[in-house]
């Protein structure tokens, strides 16, 4: 018994030709074009391949194939050439407060025995002055750099 069938109208199987005859897409929306008229099952179709013939020959896993398939079925043609967005939402811990006072703090003077901040020793003073609970280099760097 197959999971997911995929049926194509002439429109879409069109729209996949030309994704991957011509244009700049990114590698995945190509392999994504190429699986899916392999697995259409619609009339239009003459010979389908199997998921183990469309694994060997375009080198990919078929839980890959298996992924394009159930979106196409699930949630439309658009989202199985380009696939999921990520529905993660992440919390902000960086607010212009925070940017202002790593920015004056940077503009006073060093610590004893140390002739400039560092990134380091800016992210180790905002944790230690409670400005926020953990803050690495790097995103002291980014911060900075917004900075003319």
């Amino acid at each position: 018994m197959r999971k997911y069938i995929v049926t194509l109208t002439r429109d879409e199987c069109d729209a996949l030709s030309a994704i991957t005859s011509k244009g700049k897409h990114s590698s995945q929306n190509v392999l994504n074009a190429l699986i899916l008229p392999g697995c259409d099952e619609g009339e239009s179709q003459i010979h389908r391949s199997t998921n183990e013939d469309l694994s060997r020959v375009l080198n990919i896993s078929m839980r890959k194939i298996d992924r394009v398939k159930r979106r196409f079925v699930f949630e439309g043609f658009d989202e199985a050439l380009t696939g999921k967005k990520p529905d993660r939402v992440y919390d902000k811990k960086i607010d212009g407060d925070f940017e202002a006072k790593l920015i004056a703090l940077n503009c006073n003077e060093p610590p004893e025995g140390y002739s400039r901040w560092s990134l380091r020793l800016l992210a180790a003073k905002a944790v230690e002055l409670q400005y926020i609970n953990g803050i690495s280099h790097e995103a002291v760097r980014q911060i900075l750099k917004k900075r003319t």
